[in-house]
């Protein structure tokens, strides 16, 4: 190869790097979607482990909802002063409640509870499996007869994709929440009033899309965390990376489904 790349003429060469770059990414996409492909089979097909399923479930869903929690009061009382702040040069500060509810319902309640999720669970993830891949307790399980994927990836992707729309459920109170208490406590809104717009304003829909697209991110956040750790290589710096590359491929995939997502549910 280094003697091709030397006989290659320099104004080539670019070309060439350009064409391993994209059968790189290519390569990849396409090891990500057999990855999710036998997880989701691994998901629905026996033996099942409903002890690692239960465990996953409070370490996804339980231990995540402080910072889930705080990261929607702060963001529902943020968006609120802004939109208060830019609906005074029209003269349309009383819009506030219908907005902030929309705002965190539909977008903000759950890409922030996946991104948080991104941060907290699939570094953790990648660094278990990373871990039990470099001190070879994965191919120790297959010597003992269990199904990596089975025992491993099934039960985290399951637990990811069932907690977040919850979690999503409980930042979206707790967001819509925390625009109500700047705008009752601070801007001097009726808190009845305020209420009352916003139950009369939200959909079920509002909410369900919401919830689907928290379903989605949940399932990338767990699959990134596996794929980058089941496939970690190196010791102890390919697990450190393997952490690395599933937090930023989470959120670069979250933010893109998030687009593609609200593009369907706006035209559907």
């Amino acid at each position: 190869m280094a003697a091709a790349d030397a006989a290659l003429p320099a104004m080539f060469k670019p070309v060439r790097a350009i064409g391993r770059s994209t059968l790189g990414a290519l390569r990849m996409v396409g090891g990500v979607g057999m990855f999710a492909l036998r997880g989701v089979i691994s998901v629905f097909s026996p033996p099942w482990f409903p002890i690692q399923l239960l465990r996953q479930l409070v370490a996804i869903g339980f231990f995540s909802l402080p910072v889930v929690g705080l990261t929607a009061i702060f963001t529902g009382a943020a968006l609120g002063l802004n939109i208060y702040t830019g609906g005074g040069r029209f003269n349309a500060e009383q819009v506030m409640p219908q907005i902030v509810a929309l705002g965190i319902t539909r977008e903000l309640g759950p890409v922030l509870a996946a991104l948080m999720l991104a941060g907290r669970v699939s570094a953790a993830i990648a660094a278990e499996i990373g871990a039990m891949r470099a001190t070879e307790q994965i191919d120790a399980m297959r010597t003992l007869s269990t199904d990596p994927f089975r025992y491993l990836v099934a039960p985290r992707l399951l637990a990811a994709t069932l907690v977040l729309p919850l979690l999503t459920l409980v930042a979206d109170i707790i967001g819509v929440a925390g625009g109500w208490l700047v705008a009752v406590r601070i801007l001097d809104f009726n808190s009845t009033i305020y209420v009352r717009n916003t139950m009369n304003f939200i959909q079920g829909w509002d909410v369900g899309s919401g919830l689907i697209k928290a379903a989605v991110f949940g399932f990338i956040v767990a699959l990134m965390g596996c794929y980058h750790g089941y496939n970690a290589k190196g010791g102890a710096r390919g697990v450190g990376r393997a952490t690395t590359h599933a937090v930023v491929s989470s959120a670069i995939l979250i933010f893109a489904s998030d687009y593609f997502l609200t593009t369907l549910f706006t035209h559907a």
